[in-house]
């Protein structure tokens, strides 16, 4: 069970990394259109946050509330390599994030889940890359 529930805690972080980094892109774009795509986006790992925190619950666990050092580091990283406010560039950050969550998060479930997380786990990675999907479509079109 606890190797269940610091999986879970790893998979929620990243869902935390990505609502931290989804404020930042919003912070920096100026087109109202894709600052709704962008919240549309943070809304939903919200929501996936919710859901492995609760699945963890239900496991006996305690739900990490935020990114840890480690993670943090990580963050304050790609802030210092800079922000732009261009449009495509923080599209394609973005599409290129959640791809990178993806391999992370596939990486890091290497097998001890149960199959009622794995399935949780799962259907969040779908959504993760429509995402990347929807990201692709308004870069094209940008």
């Amino acid at each position: 069970m606890e190797a269940i529930i610091k999986e879970l805690n790893q998979f929620l972080e990243g869902n935390y990394m990505a609502i931290h980094t989804y404020d930042q892109y919003i912070h920096h774009t100026n087109d109202q259109k894709i600052k709704n795509v962008l919240q549309n986006i943070q809304q939903n790992h919200k929501q996936h946050a919710a859901m492995i925190a609760k699945r963890i619950q239900d496991l006996g666990g305690v739900p990490v509330h935020d990114v840890t050092v480690k993670g943090k580091m990580i963050e304050f990283m790609s802030k210092v390599k800079g922000t732009t406010t261009d449009t495509n560039a923080i599209l394609k950050d973005a599409s290129v994030g959640e791809n990178r969550g993806i391999q992370t998060s596939k990486e890091l479930l290497d097998g001890d889940l149960d199959s009622e997380s794995l399935r949780l786990v799962k259907e969040i990675l779908e959504r993760d890359q429509q995402h990347v999907e929807f990201l692709n479509r308004h870069i094209e079109s940008h």
